[in-house]
């Protein structure tokens, strides 16, 4: 069959004004697993029917943990979204990673201590969805080209670890997560990204660092002050990304990825 591409945008800031929706709707979506973080706006965004979710809420008023990501997801699916581009505010663990860099994720690691894993807890049903790749590929592929095409720099790859919050990590902390080898941390990527796979939606996801954690000795250590500035200074870039984007991803048939993962979803649950 061909599926009718329909994204969803999740994040918010730099988005979140209805000017930039054409026909726009503002829907509050009962769902199985409570409240989204807020109302959904649907319309169109550069021509292609969108759904945008601040994952916070508008007034940024909700904290990573409490955020309802299965609510979340399930909403955008219920409105018809086959895909979801995200954004997200990360923590640089590596110096080549500057403050105000794009990074289109590729993995994660999961540090998250509270939070709900998965939609497949109802119905006598269990799931063991093999997660690898997590993002993917080729929704990944068309954002990294859309943004060379615009001369925005990417990095082309990052591992970020999610970790509880609402509290920055100590420096012990992101020492280890350095030792790891991973590139970003992160409090809202997980368990996001897994229910979208889930949920049979295509998901990518770009980060941008807003700052250097707490490692680097010859810089101001990491607050909220700093964070917001450097996101603020530099949203325009993921704006102008994603409403490049999205015509790019609407004129792929993408039929063989998504039946590909509802397969995928059939097969790795079991009935209790």
């Amino acid at each position: 069959m061909k599926y009718n591409v329909k994204i969803g945008i999740i994040g918010g800031s730099g988005l979140d004004d209805p000017d930039f929706f054409k026909d726009a709707t503002e829907e509050r979506v009962k769902t199985p697993y409570g409240d989204p973080s807020d109302s959904l706006l649907s319309g169109k965004l550069n021509g292609i029917n969108c759904v945008l979710l601040a994952r916070h809420g508008r007034k940024h008023s909700i904290s990573p943990t409490n955020i309802n990501y299965r609510a979340n997801i399930w909403a955008l699916k219920h409105l018809g979204c086959t895909h979801i581009i995200a954004s997200t505010a990360t923590g640089s663990l590596k110096e080549e990673i500057k403050p105000g860099d794009l990074v289109i994720l590729d993995s994660f690691i999961d540090l998250t201590k509270k939070r709900e894993l998965t939609m497949f807890d109802k119905d006598d049903k269990v799931i063991h969805l093999p997660i690898e790749p997590p993002f993917c590929s080729a929704t990944r592929n068309i954002i990294i080209e859309t943004a060379q095409s615009l001369g925005i720099p990417v990095h082309k790859t990052g591992t970020a670890v999610v970790i509880e919050g609402p509290r920055f990590s100590t420096k012990a902390e992101s020492n280890v997560y350095r030792s790891w080898n991973a590139d970003l941390v992160n409090m809202t990527l997980a368990p996001e990204v897994v229910l979208a796979k889930e949920a049979g939606l295509l998901y990518a996801s770009v980060a941008m660092a807003t700052d250097y954690d707490c490692w680097r000795e010859a810089t101001e250590k990491v607050n909220v002050a700093n964070v917001i500035r450097v996101f603020q200074e530099n949203v325009k870039k993921i704006t102008t990304l994603f409403i490049e984007v999205l015509p790019k991803i609407a004129e792929k048939n993408w039929d063989v990825e998504i039946d590909e993962l509802n397969s995928l979803i059939q097969e790795s649950v079991q009935s209790k």
